[in-house]
């Protein structure tokens, strides 16, 4: 679970290295985001001599997260 003013390690190679979340995007009035949203974040640290820079807004998907995702599996065992 996403929020805002959370931070983030980066899982690509785009040069960014720490992002903080600002908002989450398509979700309506929610206040997390969980694995496939798109948030708006800010680089927070970035690897020197590369595209992007700290201080920049970019958008990000969630690919990862430590809580486990649940799943909405129903099974129908009746014959």
């Amino acid at each position: 679970m996403i929020q805002p003013q959370t931070l983030l390690n980066v899982a690509d190679n785009s040069g960014a290295q720490e992002l903080m979340c600002i908002r989450i995007i398509g979700t309506g009035n929610h206040l997390y985001a969980h694995i496939g949203d798109v948030i708006v974040a800010v680089i927070k640290e970035a690897v020197p001599n590369m595209p992007l820079e700290r201080s920049e807004i970019i958008r990000a998907v969630i690919v990862r997260t430590c809580k486990e995702l649940k799943s909405n599996v129903t099974t129908d065992n009746t014959i």
